[in-house]
Formats: C-alpha cells, sequence, structure tokens
C-alpha cells in the first residue's frame, strides 16, 4: 500500500506507540539477530480456517507482499539490502528474491522458497527480519518451485524476460509491461505481439510424463491464444478456457474480461486435467499414443490482456498444489496473515490492546497525524477553559453565598463590606458599584436628600451595565468549548476521509486488494474521528454542566440588583424616615 510519510512523522508516530505499548507491556521473545531491530511473521494457514490442504507441499515458492500494514520500511533500509527471511523455528535461512522493492511508495514483493508446508496447520510461519543498518546485501538467489523448468515474473521493467529459477534465457523481442500487474509488474499483450522462447531440452515432456503449466491471465477479450507448445495449446474461446492436446480437446471455466484469473494444466497419471481459479474445470485421458510436449514455446499469440506468473514444470502437481499456488500467488487472506513486530515484541502478546495501536500509529499518514495533533491541541485549549471556567463559577458561587448572608444579615444597606470584605464574589462587585453610585448623590449622608424614582433608574441602571461585564467575564472563553464540540468531530471526519481516500488510491495504484494490505490504513484514518470525538464528548459534558452554573449564577445576580434597590428605595426613599 502507498504510504507518503515524513521520517519526522514516523517518529512521532512511533514515539506515542511506544507510550501506548509502555502502558501495555508485552513479554519479550528471543529473537534470529538482535540487530535486526523489526520482523514481520507471515503465517499460511492450510486449516479449517484458512485454505485446507491434505498433504504436505515441498519445495514451494511463495510471494510475500510487503506494505506500510505489517512492515516499516523507515526503519529499514532504502534499497532492501538488510533483508533476512527465516524459517518457522527462527534459525533457519530460507532462499529469497526481491521482486519489487519501492521504499517510497512502501510497497514491496519478496519470493521466498520454502522447504515444506505441512497440511491441516495454522503453524506454517516464516519471519522476514530487517532494520540493521550494518547488514549487507545478500546474493541474489534464485528462487521458484522444485520441480519448475521456467518461471516467469514478467518484472523486468526493459520488456525483456527472466527465469527465476536462474536458467538461461532467450526470448524474441521486447515485452510491453504494466508496473502494477498481478504481484509486481505483469506482461502486457496488445493481440499483435507474442513471446517465443527456443525449444529446449528441460522443457520438453515425453509421451504421457509428468507435466504442468500454469500462469495468470486479465483478458481484454474473450479470444486469443494463451500458451503454446508443440500439440499443446491453451487459449481462450468465447470467455472460457480451452486446452488442446493433439486430437484432445478440454474446455470449462468462466473468465471474465478485466479480472485475475489463474489457469493451471496438469499431465500426469494418464490424465489430462484443466483447472481454472484452483478448481478442476474439465479432465480427460490422454490420447493414445500421447504425443511428445515438445518444441518452442509461444505465449500471447493473438491475445490481448495482461499475463503474469507464468511457471511450466516437468513434474506433476496435485490438487493442492494448485489451490495453494492460486491463494498464496493471489494473496488469500483465509491462507496468508502478517503481522509486524519490533524488537522484544512477543507474537502473541502483540495482538493485544497494545499491538493493535502500535498498528495503528505506525499506519498514520501525514494528513490524519495533522487532524489527530489539532485536535489533541483542541483538546488542551478545552481543558484549560473548563478547568479555569470550573474554579471560577466554584469560587464566584462560595463568595455570593457569603456576600449574600451578610447583606441580608445587616440592618443598613449601605454598611455591608463589599468586594474588600468578599474578593470573590461577583455580588459584591455589583453591591460597591451601587454605592459608589449612591454616595455620588450623597444618598444615606447627613443632610442628604432622598431617593427619588429618577435617581433609583439610574442606579440601578449602572447596576445592570455592571451586570452585563460580570456575565461577559462569566461567559468568556466558553466559544472554545462550542468550537470544540462542533468542530472537533468535523476534524476528524475530514482526516478519516482524507485517509480512506489515500488507501483505496494505494490499492487501487499497487494492484493490491489483499484485506491485510487495506486494513491497516483504514483502521488508522478511523483513528482521527476517535480523536475528533475524544475532544467533543468531553467538551459537550463541561459546556453544559458550566452553562447551568453560569445561568444560575446570572439569575443571582439579577435578583441582588433586584433586591438592593427594593432596600435603597425602603432606606432613602420619599416616605423613608429622615435622619
Amino acid at each position: 500500500m502507498i504510504r507518503v510519510r515524513s521520517r519526522a512523522a514516523r517518529a512521532v508516530s512511533r514515539a506515542l506507540a511506544a507510550l501506548l505499548v509502555t502502558a501495555c507491556p508485552l513479554a519479550a521473545h528471543a529473537w534470529w539477530n538482535a540487530d535486526f531491530k523489526q520482523r514481520t511473521t507471515v503465517t499460511l494457514n492450510t486449516g479449517a480456517a484458512g485454505i485446507t490442504t491434505t498433504e504436505a507441499l515441498s519445495g514451494v515458492a511463495v510471494p510475500v507482499r510487503l506494505h506500510s500494514g505489517n512492515f516499516d520500511f523507515v526503519g529499514a533500509k532504502p534499497d532492501g539490502s538488510d533483508v533476512r527471511v527465516l524459517a518457522g523455528d527462527d534459525k533457519t535461512p530460507l532462499k529469497f528474491a526481491i521482486e519489487r522493492w519501492d521504499s517510497t511508495g512502501e510497497m514491496a514483493v519478496v519470493w521466498v522458497q520454502l522447504p515444506t508446508v505441512a497440511p491441516g496447520s495454522d503453524k506454517n510461519q516464516l519471519f522476514v527480519y530487517a532494520g540493521n543498518a550494518k547488514a549487507a546485501a545478500e546474493p541474489a538467489a534464485a528462487v521458484a518451485d522444485s520441480g519448475a523448468q521456467l518461471t516467469l515474473h514478467f518484472e523486468q521493467s526493459d520488456g525483456s524476460l527472466r527465469d527465476a529459477g536462474g536458467a538461461s534465457l532467450t526470448a524474441s523481442g521486447p515485452l510491453a509491461s504494466e508496473v502494477n500487474g498481478l504481484i509486481g509488474a505483469s506482461g502486457r499483450f496488445d493481440g499483435t505481439q507474442m513471446v517465443e522462447l527456443p525449444a529446449a531440452d528441460r522443457l520438453t515432456a515425453g509421451p504421457g510424463a509428468p507435466y504442468a503449466l500454469s500462469l495468470w491471465i486479465k483478458p481484454q477479450a474473450a479470444t486469443g491464444t494463451l500458451f503454446s507448445q508443440g500439440p499443446l495449446s491453451l487459449s481462450l474461446d468465447a470467455g472460457k478456457a480451452r486446452l488442446q492436446l493433439g486430437p484432445l480437446s478440454l474446455s470449462g471455466g468462466d473468465l471474465p474480461p478485466s479480472a485475475w484469473a489463474q489457469i493451471a494444466v496438469v499431465q500426469a497419471g494418464g490424465k489430462l486435467t484443466l483447472y481454472v481459479n484452483g478448481q478442476q474445470a474439465a479432465q480427460a485421458p490422454l490420447p493414445a499414443p500421447a504425443p511428445t510436449i515438445e518444441g518452442p514455446v509461444r505465449i500471447g499469440q493473438g491475445y490481448n490482456g495482461l499475463i503474469d506468473e507464468l511457471q511450466l514444470a516437468t513434474a506433476a502437481r496435485s490438487a493442492d498444489w494448485i489451490k495453494f499456488s492460486r491463494a498464496a500467488q493471489g494473496a488469500d487472506a483465509k491462507l496468508v496473515a502478517t503481522q509486524l513486530q519490533q524488537e522484544g515484541e512477543d507474537s502473541a502478546e502483540g495482538a493485544g490492546h497494545g499491538g493493535y495501536f502500535g498498528v495503528l500509529w505506525k499506519n498514520l499518514t501525514i494528513d490524519a497525524l495533522v487532524v489527530i495533533w489539532l485536535c489533541a491541541l483542541l483538546f488542551v485549549v478545552a481543558v484549560i477553559v473548563m478547568v479555569s471556567k470550573l474554579r471560577l463559577v466554584h469560587t464566584q458561587d462560595r463568595g455570593n453565598n457569603a456576600f449574600l448572608a451578610a447583606f441580608r444579615a445587616g440592618r443598613e444597606v449601605l454598611a455591608v463590606g463589599g468586594a474588600q470584605a468578599h474578593p470573590g464574589s461577583s455580588l459584591a462587585r455589583l453591591y460597591d458599584v451601587g454605592v459608589q453610585q449612591l454616595k455620588k448623590r450623597q444618598i444615606g449622608e447627613p443632610g442628604g436628600s432622598a431617593v427619588s424614582g429618577a435617581m433609583l433608574n439610574a442606579v440601578s441602571a449602572a447596576v445592570h451595565a455592571d451586570l452585563v461585564r460580570e456575565n461577559q467575564r462569566l461567559n468568556s472563553a466558553m466559544v472554545w468549548l462550542t468550537i470544540a464540540i462542533s468542530g472537533g468531530p468535523f476534524l476528524g471526519l475530514l482526516g478519516t476521509v482524507v485517509g480512506v481516500m489515500i488507501t483505496f488510491a494505494a490499492i487501487a495504484a499497487a494492484g493490491d486488494v489483499n484485506v491485510n494490505a487495506i486494513a491497516p490504513g483504514i483502521a488508522a484514518a478511523l483513528m482521527a474521528t476517535v480523536a475528533g470525538l475524544g475532544v467533543a464528548i468531553p467538551a459537550l459534558f463541561g459546556y453544559n454542566y458550566l452553562s447551568a452554573r453560569i445561568k444560575n449564577i446570572s439569575a443571582d445576580m439579577q435578583i441582588f440588583v433586584d433586591e438592593f434597590s427594593t432596600r435603597v428605595a425602603e432606606q432613602f426613599g420619599d416616605s423613608a424616615p429622615r435622619r
């Protein structure tokens, strides 16, 4: 999967993942070599929950797809020269060959030859190690299935062909290449070209001798010859596979255009069998006498579409081998499962809580990481606002209760201690404003005049003006909570949508529809939404609680202004007793 991430952002995500892993400690596990800081565990499940096989397979070559969900390309060397592959015992080195390595796009294909694959088991494992800056590149290895005489990955960008088994190969003319094929690159045929390989003894099968052919196709038309060698011809006829061996003709299997499909041919035990997508499509006894399969090999004559992973073997291939090969090369999630581990993590524990969060952090894209940091910043601001406002309303409630008790207990309305005696009370500050207004009019002083209706209205207006300012002080910065409530989820949704877009764009570009490639990117993208909700939910609770407290304080201030005005009118109004 293509992931474009800066080293700084990946370092931040790894640091955050380390904090989560510290909170949920993982059991240590001895590794093959401590100099390698990461390994990817690859499990091939041939049991009931996977691709069931009933016989042991030996010498099979399987492609291991590496992407940002199961491999840390930033921690590995840019050219992949520090990659090593170990068998399931974590001790035995395995032969491997890198078909594709794109550290920028974070996509690689490594072919590994397995000594054996046990049937009916979910314990078939191999380990891909990396993360050793001191490691030297391994010599190139020839990796192909045992018994294979010709293995073509079509990976050469210049259109030439190379036998993955290491045999010398001479092909007629260059071949167009499709960069994003089944696994890596694929051969592209337009109906006017073909590839011809000269006759060779190693590609010859005597009458009735074991012979097997398998290849993947993605046709653009319903006709064309896929492969021919002497009396044997494999072609498309009206969207079905047609196999011809001398006078014998077999047909079967639906091959819709623009979709990858595997076709296999097996000659063994006096029978000729045609397989399509791992299932037997047709079978018949060999003609008598059986012809010798020999001569030049022609690929793609009159065919329009893609061809990939062509293999010719002078050995019998069982139904289990065909089924396993299709699942491994087609990246069937039921067969292949991968998991990235950092040094010190145990594979069983790594599937736990801390391991899951580690996978998510490692797959965050730049956009999702930016959104999460913005949400984190917004959360900090919201917490600061909530804490400061909570302290403010608590202080004012306590001060107001103390002042109100003193105000109602005092007989003289102008003799109550104000803000100086009750520093945390908003009512005391309103009281001080009212007292100042009365003193400016010499109300309550010896020889002072009585309070008229106009005077009382003026005093009340001044106190109400200060009440508005007190309300503004109480509600200041509350807008940050509303921003967190409404903006947090939208920010998170933006990060998720962009992350999912990048994930599917990467899948489309890489041509890898393996769920192991899709799931980490989508799961990581959803973390942005979680971050947005993590900001909005606490801010919503805090806002509603503080709003209720602020409304109560505002109501208390309004009631106090009326009560103050009434007592002033009683003591200093026209009908009050003269002093």
